[in-house]
């Protein structure tokens, strides 16, 4: 039976584009199609859209547009170890135009696909015939999630001290035995109830996972545990049903069940301190505000706040969503957005962002940003993206986890086998057996990348440094070439007056004041910096009349009687006034722009400008450098400014007088020959084409005005140090990454032999495969003692 699938397409310019796509679709083997251009949708009647619909969307890009793409976040339910993650990602991405990750740490499926073509209805019952439970993901209120998690462990808590309870006998029976003392043998019948309550009813949820898993036609964690654990309960149960003269193992089906479950609850609070960090972002923004409506503050709820309202920040209280200041003055405490530790002064006309804390004054604010669109709200999707995205380091233990499970079995089956035929003792052999099953342990495997990520996120965040994806977090450790731009990345962007020459005999206050007479009411940026220098040296603006501004030029008026003029050069020389070659050539070749003051024909001062270099731009080249990077700047100015800057900061290989395009191909230049990782830092905006080509792109920014969408890597603390932190950061957390993947392959390599040769006892074995996951976890809570560098310059 046929189906009609209508999905948008994007890149068609006029209604030629839609004829011919039209075309294009019409031509593949039974299949109607339809475009329309108005509404910029593909209609097409397929007959099994299974197998025909992949070819029609690879037709579509084909002929050179693009099916439009949506994603969802899915929260998961049931994911207990890698084989449940893979399972997941298997059945999504069978779907098509379907792109699934899912993250086992945070229990979450990102998925991207072509809506029309399938939607997250059919996402979720895909997840659900799979044997998984799956919701559409609502970012919850921090103190919200805190309580549902907080009752799940509880709750697991409470099942485990249950089991715990009724495997203490088989412990004291054990000691007992290792006394030799015979008397603490617990009469059959009454280890039959014991471990017949912990399989049946403290380990029902690895039963039902185990069970769901193999109604899916997959294998996973639970069903080696209950296949541990339950056989060598029933193989007991026989035993003593039928009096035969074989020894029973009901001590180790509890035991090990309740070290199962142990593991699970520590590894449970482990994985919610990994994500801790995550957590602080959340708490930062405040649930009301108050509002003022009709000459009355009102305490209203925070996501009922629109763009326009007008609330008021008291000392001590956070910011409810992104603003400007109308009224007030005070500092405000910003570190946990952009890691920046200092307060920063706010008063009209300022910024403000959801979040900061507010230490002294109170601010009156107009609400300009709300709910989704504050700085804070992108900042923590950010971070859940790249929680949720994987690093490519993780392929090679996504591809073992794959295989995992049945190898487990095999070896299982192998153990019991050949030791029963060797040794002719089947209830030992199966002990091997059972060793095997429950000392393997896929969830290592499945955690050692995404719980680094999460607390290396995480800090990042805390930090200012905000990380797209885990590839930029590790790409950005390779990176052995750092390409940066000058003007917004090593300079601050604002001209500065850096020197000032007055004519011999002048009084500082008078030629002072004078300027700033001429300049206090222009908004060039030249003569906003003379303006701020002649404040700084206590100036105040002297009496003038008959003001003029002459273009492009400067601007011209009368002091006491005489005429005085202020401009370029060249303007001084138009009206007849000599210039000091000697100084301004000195001047102009360490590429600044001179400005010169005239009075009465003479010119009594010239002010040296330039785009002022970042203050701590010298030590983090400095420090980027001494860690083995190559750094090479790019600008557009000419070489001169750009050869002076370089010198200031300490870079040697400059390339100057390019466009964005020309930075572009410098960028290709560095990476033609593959052995490179070249990084790039720029502003986000003009550097766009250069940071898209770079291996890994940083952009540097104050507050909202940084380029969010252009960068692998946001720099919110608009310092350069950040970068040397980033680098830092991605190479901490690799090598978490790292010590994960080492300890969870070497514990299964190292113990699955062991288990099966019968040097593990299954207790032992459930100990070990309990402590596993807790260790690779706790590893990574080890990354939080990285610290981003505070003290530069001290």
């Amino acid at each position: 039976m046929s189906q009609i699938i209508s999905f948008p397409v994007a890149g068609m310019s006029c209604a030629s584009c839609a004829a011919r796509l039209e075309k294009v679709l019409n031509r593949q083997q039974d299949v109607q199609a339809s475009v329309n251009f108005a509404t910029a949708r593909a209609q097409v009647t397929l007959e099994d859209p299974a197998t025909q619909l992949p070819p029609v969307l690879e037709a579509v890009r084909h002929a050179g547009f693009t099916p439009e793409t949506t994603s969802v976040d899915l929260a998961l339910t049931g994911l207990t170890c890698a084989s449940c993650v893979n399972r997941v990602e298997k059945v999504l991405n069978a779907l098509p135009s379907v792109q699934a990750s899912v993250n086992l740490a945070t229990e979450r499926a990102h998925v991207s696909f072509v809506p029309g073509v399938v939607d997250a209805v059919a996402l979720i019952a895909r997840v659900e015939k799979a044997g998984y439970g799956a919701s559409l993901y609502n970012q919850q209120a921090p103190d919200a999630q805190n309580a549902q998690h907080e009752a799940e462990w509880r709750g697991e808590w409470r099942n485990f001290l249950l089991s715990a309870v009724l495997s203490l006998p088989f412990v004291i029976q054990m000691l007992g035995m290792l006394l030799g003392e015979h008397t603490v043998m617990l009469p059959l019948w009454c280890q039959f109830g014991l471990a017949g309550l912990v399989q049946l009813w403290c380990g029902r949820a690895l039963y039902g996972g185990a069970f769901h898993a193999l109604r899916a036609g997959a294998a996973n964690m639970d069903v080696l545990v209950v296949m541990g654990t339950g056989i060598a309960f029933v193989f007991s149960t026989v035993v003593m049903a039928f009096g035969l003269d074989q020894p029973v193992y009901f001590e180790t089906s509890a035991l090990v069940l309740t070290l199962v479950l142990l593991g699970r609850l520590l590894e449970a609070r482990a994985k919610a301190r990994a994500s801790a960090g995550m957590q602080s972002l959340m708490h930062l923004q405040p649930r009301t505000a108050h509002v003022e409506q009709n000459g009355q503050w009102v305490d209203t709820p925070v996501d009922q706040l629109m763009p326009g309202n007008v609330f008021m920040v008291r000392p001590g209280e956070s910011v409810a969503v992104d603003g400007t200041v109308l009224d007030g003055r005070s500092d405000l405490d910003e570190a946990m957005l952009t890691g920046e530790s200092a307060p920063v002064t706010k008063t009209t006309g300022d910024r403000v962002f959801a979040g900061t804390l507010n230490q002294t004054g109170a601010l009156r604010v107009q609400a300009t940003k709300v709910g989704a669109q504050t700085v804070l709200s992108g900042i923590v999707r950010m971070v859940e993206q790249a929680q949720g995205s994987k690093a490519s380091v993780q392929r090679l233990a996504d591809r073992v986890a794959a295989v995992f499970v049945p190898a487990v079995l095999v070896l299982a089956l192998l153990a019991l086998g050949v030791g029963w035929a060797l040794t002719g003792h089947f209830g030992a052999s199966l002990v091997n057996a059972v060793s095997v099953l429950v000392i393997a342990c896929p969830c290592s495997l499945g955690l050692a990348t995404p719980t680094a990520i999460m607390v290396g996120t995480g800090l990042g965040a805390q930090a200012g440094i905000l990380f797209r994806n885990a590839d930029a977090l590790e790409q950005a450790r390779k990176m052995d070439i750092l390409v940066t731009d000058k003007t917004g990345t090593l300079t601050i962007a604002r001209p500065g007056v850096v020197q000032a020459q007055l004519a011999p005999g002048e009084d500082p206050h008078t030629v002072l004041g004078l300027a700033y007479a001429l300049e206090q009411s222009s908004e060039h940026p030249l003569a906003r910096a003379i303006v701020a220098y002649a404040t700084a040296q206590g100036a105040v603006p002297a009496t003038i009349t008959d003001f003029n501004a002459i273009p492009g030029r400067g601007v011209q008026a009368r002091m006491g009687g005489k005429d005085a003029q202020l401009g370029s050069l060249s303007y001084m020389q138009q009206i007849g006034c000599p210039i000091d070659r000697t100084l301004t050539d000195g001047w102009q070749a360490r590429g600044q722009t001179i400005v010169a003051l005239a009075l009465g024909g003479r010119v009594v001062a010239y002010f040296g400008l330039a785009d002022q270099v970042r203050p701590e731009a010298q030590m983090a080249i400095a420090a980027l450098r001494s860690e083995g990077l190559r750094v090479v700047m790019l600008s557009g100015d000419n070489e001169r400014a750009a050869q002076a800057v370089a010198r200031q900061v300490g870079i040697d290989e400059v390339v100057a007088g390019v466009l964005p395009e020309g930075k572009a191909a410098q960028i290709t230049r560095l990476k033609a020959d593959g052995q490179h990782c070249v990084g790039m830092v720029g502003d986000g905006i003009n550097d766009a084409p250069a940071l898209a080509l770079a291996d890994v792109s940083f952009a540097i920014g104050a507050g909202a005005d940084i380029a969010l969408e252009t960068a692998d890597v946001v720099l919110v603390r608009s310092q350069l140090t950040a970068l040397v932190d980033a680098v830092s950061l991605s190479r901490a957390t690799v090598s978490k990454i790292r010590q994960n993947l080492f300890f969870a392959f070497i514990y299964n390599i190292l113990g699955l032999p062991l288990a099966a040769f019968g040097l593990l006892s299954p207790v032992f074995a459930g100990a070990a495969m309990a402590m596993s996951s807790v260790s690779v976890v706790s590893n990574s809570l080890l990354l939080n003692r990285w610290k981003a560098r505070r003290s530069w310059g001290a």
